[in-house]
């Protein structure tokens, strides 16, 4: 029996994403080779890789606008590298929004490139919201943001109106949720939260941002290099990229962001309703900013811990614990969760009420 999996990451994928992975590791493409064999210079990778690419733009709707999308390697925390070496001038400024421990770690490695100013944090309060009344200094040379904060549950729903060219971490909620995704210059996200496997990070970004910071880049570093060598600079992730493919042709099987958004927003409105109605428990997350994405939340009386964890673990539910830095527990809802294993979450929260 599968498991209802609330994992932060890496995440559930639709279940004809494994199977299709699954006959791809074994015969891809009918070529009687797996994909883990194949070159990536073979025409049938280089297929793979050009419709990842442009699917990724369709998904987001910035085809023809400018625009290249990226599968490269390192995770999310190269990319907190790459983006001052590719966007800070020599001499420059950087603005950052610190939301969650990710961008906390991005702020970290922007400040030996320049001038790093955080313009606003909600550290004091362990994060448990969204800054919103901070101004970007016009100066500056990028203003960096991160959509979706895994560990506390907070997830941005506005961004700011700027002249200065927005760079945002999407990696876990990219592709939930429709955005007017023109407005940032540069978008990142690690494949393993809401696209596929560990092992690729998708980056989106706009040509006409690049090339203007007057440094020497490393060329594996460099986004122009990975434009230039269309995401093969070096031997990509082929397993990750491909897989990445097959979740993106799901999401438009399903009608495209949109109408995964409106799935997102059920499941996220049948938990938190739960939290909201059951005297038991009590989210995390100021409930303007709360997530679609990563749900927080903690037991009133800690002494019913025990009962709830029996009860959920029974259920074959797996993966809700909280992160260290919150306690208490996350129900990660990504795209591919589907609303059924949600409400088995409810149910067992409903249980509890009724043995307490």
């Amino acid at each position: 029996m599968k498991k209802h999996n609330f994992s932060a990451g890496p995440s559930i994928l639709p279940q004809e994403v494994f199977e299709k992975a699954a006959q791809a590791v074994i015969n891809f493409n009918n070529t009687n080779l797996s994909i883990l064999e194949i070159s990536h210079r073979s025409k049938d990778f280089v297929a793979v890789m050009e419709e990842a690419q442009n699917l990724a733009l369709e998904l987001l709707n910035l085809t023809n606008k400018g625009y290249k999308a990226l599968f490269l390697q390192g995770g999310a925390s190269m990319e907190f590298l790459r983006i001052p070496f590719n966007l800070m001038k020599e001499n420059g400024k950087a603005t950052y929004l610190d939301t969650g421990t990710w961008a906390g770690n991005a702020i970290k490695q922007a400040k030996p490139f320049g001038e790093t100013v955080v313009v606003a944090s909600s550290k004091e309060s362990n994060y448990n919201f969204i800054p919103k009344e901070y101004t970007i200094p016009t100066d500056a040379d990028y203003f960096h943001c991160t959509s979706n904060n895994t560990i506390f549950g907070t997830q941005m729903k506005e961004f700011p109106e700027t002249q200065v060219p927005i760079v945002c971490d999407m990696s876990s909620d990219i592709f939930s949720r429709t955005l007017d995704f023109s407005k940032f210059s540069l978008i990142y996200a690690g494949a393993q939260k809401n696209m596929g496997p560990a092992g690729t990070t998708l980056v989106v970004v706009k040509e006409d941002i690049l090339e203007k910071t007057n440094r020497t880049i490393p060329d594996m570093l460099n986004y122009s290099q990975h434009i230039a060598k269309e995401s093969m600079y070096n031997t990509p992730p082929v397993f990750a990229v491909y897989t990445s493919l097959l979740t993106m042709q799901w999401i438009k099987n399903k009608g495209g962001v949109t109408a995964v958004e409106k799935l997102n927003e059920e499941k996220a409105a049948l938990l938190y309703a739960e939290i909201d109605r059951n005297p038991l428990f009590k989210g995390v997350a100021n409930k303007d900013d709360r997530s679609l994405m990563n749900v927080t939340f903690v037991l009133n009386n800690p002494e019913h811990q025990e009962a709830f964890d029996s009860l959920w673990k029974n259920n074959q539910i797996s993966g809700l614990n909280g992160h260290r830095s919150v306690g208490g527990y996350r129900a990660s809802i990504y795209n591919a969760m589907p609303i059924e294993s949600v409400q088995v979450l409810v149910d067992c929260m409903k249980e509890l009420e009724n043995k307490i």
